[in-house]
């Protein structure tokens, strides 16, 4: 009979539990001791969950407070200098320093860079290498959390992330050095882990090597064969079977790499990828089994279990039922926990949804071919494909009226510059946020009053309006150019705008991890978009109405809508992409009228949406850029329509991005000290850039020498005329006295550079 893989499972607990434990920690309000325990009844559930849903492999070390990459930084030593680690275990205080700075106990230290996990809206924090480095282990946690389940009788599978995978989603932090070449160095370190392991009994080690779905070149794809020709040999005599897996994409030209590797099972996504399975049954390796990725990580639609039984038997019939496992495509990482607890969403939308808990179901029918829940399964697919609830006639027609020239505004930027200008006059270095202020617990303690009803609608517009007035008069007492609201009314930047949008629905707990205690409960996208009225019009036209200064409206883009979402997976991404960018178009034209001279239109995630192998890059950018080109093609000329984007390299893209011809882009850059920069440098980029100046996403407040540091940097490779200043993102996870500390700071920045400039001018 076929055997049963779970690859990872959401470490945050059914109801949260991590992030409100882990945020309470960094308040102080409970101790670390008390920390250690809420994960470990989130560990001891998890696998307990796993265990009564039959599954054969159950993986440990899947769970972290933070981030996969960072606990492997920690694993291997790999801590970077400015941290004083001195050996030992890596403290908690240390990891959280790593994850998030630190600026207290007379340490002031900056985070390490953060940017998204392939293709997902996952964070990671990125690992830094310097010439010779050496590593050791520096963490008990793969052991400790072993033992952990052992001792409650359940024997898992411990997860690691590869070396090579390791060392390409790092960074060099020395001229003139290749991180691959420590690969030696790394492995050794790997070769003690796996003789810790063996030690402890483990019989089976998951090894993700994810970076195999990427387009590798030489030098990187022989990394396989020197590294695990070694990492082989020492688990064939430690007595432990490896697992491989990689997933997101196909595997390509790598399958010869992979199965150059002496593993027990390979595992491969047959979700994103089902080509694939051909070629990895002619050539997998006599004796191995194969993993089959037949469940989706990364999305809630229900499986198409006939399709998963053809495939399954496909595999069976050439490898025999012992050789074959049946697992998700990746970590249930990326999937909410539980839809039993969802009892507000439509009953009939509800049968076509599957979370992580249900997904094991899902395995657990296929693996024991239960009749009656494959019958469900049929009929609820069924139901879906002829719903009423997903058609739309009149999206559908206008979807199917566009024209090429319906993407473009009237006239090019060079135009559109020069009005604005003469409009607003804005200083050199002109200041504003990304628009986003800090949604305090009064915030979310008022807002959930009025989704109890314990608020009137009056009372929660009253207090939407004293904290919006008071958010804008902050703006103008610091001095900030260009102000923006504060977005008190809204809850998630996609959510919000889903919840009045024809084709979402809405979960009550679907909440998922994008980095630390940062969760995002997506939107479902189950039929055609449409905006049946102004969605942000009011509280934008209110604002502006209560400040002489210019007031941003502020939208997030159709692509970021998209990829934030958990999208409709019957028709292409291409077709419900543009039918968003038709609703934000038609908010654009309404701001407008009411009033609003500036318009940002955020594409956060536009990067993150590429396909992994660069073939099929050109496609997606297409549809993106016309996507995004599409929200903004009516605005007048004097309208400034501005974009923002985060923890993104660019330099591959750039072209498309200035295809998207937005007035002004803002771009992450503090964390990467502007290197960001670079590809916006190198390409010419024509229109006005914002580069961050300070992290958002860690407590420490900058000075304002650090900003005027990184814009000299900037200053260096940008005309003056054509650079903004604002923070890396929005302000929205801060509290108030760190959010005014570094906005005080940067606009000071900014007065003295722009200072300086003038009086060099007039001399």
């Amino acid at each position: 009979m076929v055997k049963i893989a779970n690859l990872g499972f959401p470490r945050i607990g059914a109801n949260r539990e991590l992030k409100k434990a882990t945020e309470a920690f960094w308040k102080g309000k409970i101790s670390e001791s008390e920390l250690k325990d809420t994960a470990k009844n989130i560990r001891k559930n998890n696998w307990q969950l796993q265990k009564d849903k039959s599954v054969d492999f159950i993986p440990s070390n899947d769970f972290s407070f933070y981030d996969q990459i960072l606990d492997m930084i920690c694993l291997v030593g790999a801590v970077p200098e400015r941290y004083n680690h001195e050996g030992g275990n890596v403290s908690l205080d240390s990891f959280f320093s790593m994850a998030r700075g630190k600026q207290a106990d007379g340490i002031d230290v900056p985070a390490m860079e953060m940017t998204k996990w392939f293709d997902t809206n996952y964070h990671y924090i990125v690992p830094e290498f310097i010439s010779g480095q050496e590593f050791s282990i520096s963490s008990d946690k793969i052991f400790s959390e072993y033992s952990e389940a052992k001792e409650i009788g359940i024997e898992t599978r411990p997860v690691i992330v590869g070396p090579i995978t390791l060392l390409a989603v790092g960074k060099e932090k020395q001229e003139n050095f290749n991180r691959f070449s420590l690969c030696d160095n790394l492995v050794k370190c790997y070769l003690e882990i796996i003789s810790k392991l063996s030690d402890l009994g483990v019989k089976d080690l998951q090894i993700d090597e994810p970076i195999l779905v990427t387009d590798l070149n030489d030098e990187v794809r022989n990394l396989f064969t020197l590294a695990y020709d070694k990492i082989s040999s020492a688990c064939n005599d430690a007595g432990i079977n490896i697992h491989m897996t990689s997933y997101f994409a196909a595997l390509e030209n790598n399958l010869d790499s992979y199965f150059a590797i002496n593993a027990a099972s390979y595992h491969f996504d047959l979700v994103r990828a089902e080509h694939q399975l051909d070629n990895a049954l002619a050539k997998i390796p006599d004796q191995a089994a194969i993993s089959l990725g037949v469940i989706d990580g990364r999305n809630i639609w229900i499986n198409n279990l006939e399709n998963s039984l053809n495939i399954i038997n496909k595999a069976t019939e050439k490898l025999g039922s012992e050789r074959v496992i049946i697992a998700p495509s990746c970590s249930l990482l990326h999937s909410p926990v539980d839809l039993s607890v969802e009892d507000k969403i439509d009953s009939e939308i509800k049968e076509w949804l599957a979370f992580a808990t249900q997904k094991l179901d899902e395995l657990h029918a296929l693996k024991n071919l239960d009749q009656n829940y494959l019958a469900a399964n049929k009929q609820a697919l069924s139901n879906r494909r002829n719903s009423a609830k997903v058609n739309n006639r009149a999206v559908q027609d206008r979807m199917n009226s566009l024209k090429d020239s319906d993407y473009d505004r009237d006239n090019p930027y060079e135009v559109r510059a020069k009005k604005q200008k003469d409009i607003f006059n804005f200083p050199l270095f002109p200041s504003t946020t990304i628009g986003s202020f800090p949604q305090t617990a009064e915030v979310r303690k008022a807002r959930a009053a009025f989704k109890k009803g314990e608020l009137t609608a009056s009372q929660y517009d009253e207090f939407i309006a004293s904290e919006t007035l008071s958010c804008l008069k902050k703006q103008e007492n610091i001095g900030i150019d260009v102000l923006v609201h504060g977005e008190f009314e809204r809850n998630d930047m996609v959510e919000y705008f889903g919840e009045q949008l024809e084709g979402f629905t809405f979960t009550k707990n679907g909440w998922v991890q994008s980095y630390g205690t940062r969760c995002v409960k997506p939107p479902i996208i189950f039929g055609d978009v449409s905006r049946p009225k102004p969605m942000t019009v009011r509280w934008s036209k209110f604002a502006q109405e209560n400040s002489e200064q210019e007031v941003k409206g502020m939208l997030t883009g159709p692509v970021t809508i998209l990829q934030w979402s958990f999208v409709r997976d019957d028709q292409p991404r291409e077709i419900t992409c543009k039918q968003i960018g038709f609703a934000i178009q038609d908010e654009v034209k309404d701001l407008e009228k009411a009033g609003i001279n500036i318009i940002q239109i955020d594409e956060p995630a536009i990067r993150e949406g590429l396909p992994i192998h660069k073939a099929e890059w050109k496609n997606y950018l297409t549809w993106a850029v016309d996507s995004f080109k599409l929200s903004q093609a009516t605005a007048n000329d004097e309208t400034q329509i501005h974009t923002h984007m985060c923890y993104s390299e660019f330099n591959d893209i750039i072209d498309s991005i200035a295809a998207m011809d937005a007035d002004v882009i803002s771009i992450e850059t503090s964390r990467s000290q502007m290197e960001l920069l670079d590809a916006f440098v190198e390409f010419n980029y024509p229109n006005e850039i914002g580069p961050g100046v300070y992290d958002i996403h860690s407590p420490r407040v900058p000075n304002k020498q650090e900003m005027k540091a990184l814009l000299l940097k900037a200053l260096n490779v940008l005309p003056a005329e054509k650079i903004w200043v604002n923070p890396d993102c929005g302000l929205k996870t801060r509290g108030w006295p760190e959010t005014m500390g570094a906005l005080k700071e940067m606009v000071e920045a900014a007065k003295e550079i722009r200072d300086d400039i003038e009086a060099k001018a007039s001399a």
